[in-house]
């Protein structure tokens, strides 16, 4: 028997802000609203449900890998937002990006408080 990712729930404060933040990100559009879940599909197959638990959300962490093209428009879509991003997962770096694996990472916070990462190569993909 094969398994697959299918969705998950993402909580957030607010779905539409949440799931609208990210979409914008990654340059995706949110799907239909259905029930209290406010979709995200991401290409793999895999659905991000966000629903809205209210103030106090359990915080996650939530990485994307992407194409170097794609993180170039993420990234500009983060700058043009004042998002601030960091290249390691403590904030310990603000203002940069990482070339962890010979690729290019970063990380931000989503409305909610959730950690989001991006990179462009896996971990263990190679490179210093």
């Amino acid at each position: 028997m094969s398994a697959e990712f299918n969705h998950t729930i993402v909580f957030a404060r607010d779905n539409h802000e949440s799931a609208a933040f990210l979409a914008h990100v990654l340059g995706l559009e949110v799907g239909q609203e259905w029930g209290p879940f406010v979709p995200l599909a991401l290409s793999n197959g895999v659905t991000l449900d966000f629903a809205t638990l209210g103030d106090e959300v359990p915080l996650q962490h939530y990485a994307f890998l992407v194409s170097e093209d794609e993180f170039d428009g993420i990234f500009r879509r983060i700058e043009e937002a004042g998002v601030t991003y960091f290249a390691d997962p403590h904030g310990k770096r603000p203002g940069e990006i990482n070339h962890n694996d010979g690729g290019r990472g970063m990380y931000f916070h989503d409305p909610a408080g959730h950690g989001m990462e991006v990179i462009t190569r896996p971990y263990g993909g190679g490179g210093s």
